[in-house]
């Protein structure tokens, strides 16, 4: 006789919910957390740290890690094959689900690191891809993964260290995102940028809800620009000060 693994209690429990992003950590049967993902026709579920799938490519944590140790070995000629590239598409899928869930669990650490690896990812295509058009496809998502980074690391420092730590980071991110436009020729784009007008929107409603003026760095940008010499020394002290202090 057959044996049944009936799962249908567990839709029952968790319906899905079109236009929400449902996710959960739950606990496995050998004790291990896994996040888990509710979609349409069932369940994603992911690990939570190395790759998302749990496979080790070549004993190593993720497909890039297995890419870089190979590059090293073949020298400056190494180039992408076909399967390799095939490869990296399901890796940057299993990053994509995990970190848009640990951004909506809150999981702000592991958001960044999850980001963290996919920029990295792009850069070993740019680096090593046998196609620029393939490459290419990958590189348009990079604001993408920037704004989801720009978020996730500013939620975090807000719950660390205060808004206006929070706010600079949100600066940072902006400022790699315009470098972004920069580099394409497109710098005209910045400023009607969706993903720009979201940013500087969390920005504004960050200083509203905690009363948050200009930020040290803000001010010392504002300084130079104006070329107050000795005020952008004091800013420059005072955020010594406070970096010496943390």
């Amino acid at each position: 006789m057959a044996q049944h693994h009936d799962i249908d209690f567990v839709f029952r429990e968790w319906p899905y919910q079109p236009g929400v992003l449902s996710a959960r950590l739950v606990t496995a049967r050998d004790g291990r957390e896994v996040l888990q993902m509710r979609i349409e026709m069932g369940i994603l579920q992911m690990e939570i740290t190395a790759r998302p799938d749990g496979e080790r490519p070549g004993n190593f944590d993720t497909y890039l890690d297995w890419l870089k140790d190979q590059a090293a070995e073949a020298g400056e000629d190494f180039t992408l094959t076909e399967q390799q590239c095939f490869e990296i598409d399901r890796e940057f899928l299993q990053f994509y689900h995990r970190r848009i869930c640990c951004l909506a669990l809150r999981e702000f650490d592991r958001a960044v690191a999850d980001a963290d690896h996919t920029l990295a990812l792009m850069d070993f295509v740019a680096a090593h891809s046998p196609d620029e058009e393939w490459a290419a496809s990958h590189e348009r998502y990079r604001p993408f993964v920037y704004f989801h980074r720009t978020q996730a690391v500013t939620l975090a420092t807000l719950e660390r260290s205060g808004a206006e730590a929070a706010i600079e980071e949100l600066n940072r991110g902006l400022e790699q995102l315009r470098q972004f436009f920069v580099d394409a020729e497109a710098e005209e784009e910045f400023d009607e940028d969706e993903l720009v007008q979201q940013l500087r929107e969390m920005k504004e409603s960050l200083r509203n809800e905690y009363h948050v003026g200009k930020t040290l760095a803000e001010q010392l940008a504002e300084a130079v620009a104006a070329e107050q010499y000795e005020r952008a020394a004091r800013l420059r002290d005072e955020i010594a000060k406070r970096k010496g202090r943390v």
